[in-house]
């Protein structure tokens, strides 16, 4: 595995992507909240008035924002400067705040949540998916953890894919009819480039071989280079169910997908050229999956998906393929977005890393950070490293305590360890969920990504006391109740029949992210929903 990081080391080159990519995280438009936004002085790059006038007006002041919509481009500031235009000191400043919408042109587009929230801005025409997702992580403030991803939903259809982070946003708004109902979602994504970590979680080891051109068994260390590699690549086989053209009825196959496209068997599982039909290929055309591909499409499973025209065409067009289980499926959409797109979906993988290492975004330095201790009569640096944590633990806990007395005494007299100050503690975590269902927790955690370590908690439906934490794990999504336990008056929650305790559901969750326990893995991923 050595060797293929390296191998892959050596293909990237800096500076390849697309430039706008390059606008939030570095010099140009810093998203971090760290550092204040520089503006230059007006009266040091002021020309003449009649100069300014020349210059392309990017901000358009008399324009009524529609109820929901928000320009990026209005002018906050009041004009110091009353013989000039302000127009004009509207363009010098936007110029000075956003650099990337130099370009002029600007189109208004809609983004919506899970929640089918939505929020209207106004954009360059020529910006990125990545660019659209920065700008909504810096308007939400939320943690950047490069898994946030854009999403193209075309409702009509059923169909959804994610928008690679280069391509550009009105080249994918281009494709919609007119009177469809296509939107785009913002929401995360862990999987879209968890491959290039785990390739073996992604490609079974019966799926993956070597193309015929070079016979023998596929390497699985080597499997990310090889797909990455133009002179060869991996063949992805097994059987998928297809649905006839102008029928309801789906039929099984044996398919083969390769560099140069995907082909059915019309004999058994030969590859023989003479037995094998082309179905699609990746130049001009992208991959979606099903939603609901039962109950839209007949799908004899729910585990859909379907190679679709970036030409405007009817339902009729797409090509629809089923699998048998969740992991088949995602072995043949991680294959095909790599045929398609190759060494582009490594640099997108690899830039949000490189520009941390770069300009890594902290409002103070690091070093700067000491542990103290005031607990006598003069303060003290705590330089050990293991008493310093024994002390932040310390505090922690302590802060837990005051915490729950506080709310208690606001109602009836109670222990600090009452239900209603534990639920308070909670309700207010990212990855509470409150009431949702069975199948809504199974959905959310679908949408952000079927790896190891997804999780969510969130009341039980069919007991109103207890908890339950849905996991995923082996892209399977499994769910565990949390139950209360009374001792001597006190209340803890407890995953174990009680015999590892809690005093709340945060002590919990922060517990089994350090330890598997009695789970199949750890906590590492949480699912969150934000209100655009």
């Amino acid at each position: 595995m050595s060797d293929m990081n390296n191998t892959l080391e050596d293909v990237h080159t800096p500076g390849c992507l697309g430039e706008k990519a390059e606008l939030f995280g570095s010099g140009k438009a810093n998203v971090s909240g760290s550092s204040s936004l520089s503006l230059i002085p007006l009266h040091a790059s002021l020309q003449p008035p009649t100069a300014q006038l020349s210059k392309t007006a990017v901000c358009k002041g008399n324009r009524k924002s529609e109820e929901g919509e928000e320009s990026l481009l209005t002018d906050p500031f009041p004009n110091p400067f009353p013989e000039l235009i302000p127009s004009t000191v509207s363009s010098l400043v936007s110029d000075c705040l956003l650099p990337w919408t130099k370009s002029g042109a600007t189109q208004v587009i809609k983004v919506y949540n899970e929640d089918n929230t939505s929020r209207a801005v106004e954009v360059p025409t020529d910006i990125t998916a990545r660019d659209i997702c920065q700008l909504f992580v810096m308007k939400n403030h939320c943690i950047d953890d490069h898994s946030w991803t854009l999403f193209e939903h075309l409702s009509h259809l059923g169909i959804e894919r994610t928008i690679e982070d280069h391509e550009s946003v009105m080249e994918v708004l281009s494709g919609w009819g007119v009177d469809t109902d296509s939107r785009l979602y913002f929401r995360k994504n862990y999987a879209k480039y968890e491959f290039f970590n785990k390739p073996l979680d992604f490609f079974p080891d019966h799926m993956v071989s070597l193309s015929s051109e070079t016979n023998g068994i596929m390497n699985h260390s080597q499997l990310i280079q090889t797909f990455l590699n133009s002179s060869t690549c991996p063949e992805i086989h097994g059987y998928l169910h297809a649905k006839e053209q102008g029928r309801k009825s789906w039929k099984k196959f044996y398919f083969v997908l390769r560099r140069s496209g995907l082909y059915f068997s019309n004999k058994g599982t030969s590859k023989e050229p003479r037995h094998l039909q082309f179905i699609a290929e990746f130049s001009d055309g992208d991959v979606y999956t099903l939603l609901s591909a039962k109950k839209i499409h007949g799908a004899p499973t729910d585990y859909g998906f379907c190679v679709k025209s970036t030409k405007r065409g009817s339902p009729r067009d797409l090509k629809l393929l089923c699998a048998d289980d969740e992991q088949t499926r995602t072995c043949w959409v991680t294959a095909m977005r790599l045929f398609k797109y190759g060494l582009q979906l490594y640099q997108n993988f690899i830039q949000p890393h490189q520009k941390q290492k770069a300009s890594p975004m902290r409002s103070i330095s690091e070093n700067s950070l000491v542990a103290m201790d005031f607990s006598g009569h003069k303060s003290r640096v705590i330089e050990n490293p293991s008493e310093a944590l024994s002390v932040a633990v310390e505090e922690g806990l302590s802060w837990r305590r005051k915490s729950c007395h506080r709310l208690s005494s606001h109602g009836s007299p109670s222990t600090s360890q009452s239900p209603m100050s534990n639920i308070a503690l909670h309700m207010a975590q990212p990855w509470f969920h409150s009431k949702l269902s069975r199948d809504e927790a199974h959905r959310l955690i679908t949408q952000q990504g079927l790896i190891d370590g997804v999780f969510l908690l969130r009341d039980s439906q069919s007991n109103p006391k207890t908890f339950v934490l849905s996991l995923c794990h082996t892209q399977r999504i499994k769910h565990f109740q949390i139950l209360p336990v009374d001792d001597e008056g006190d209340l803890f929650y407890s995953l174990d029949d009680g015999h590892t305790r809690f005093t709340d559901l945060i002590q919990l969750v922060e517990f089994y992210q350090l330890n598997r326990g009695v789970l199949p893995c750890k906590l590492k991923h949480h699912c969150a929903r934000i209100t655009l």
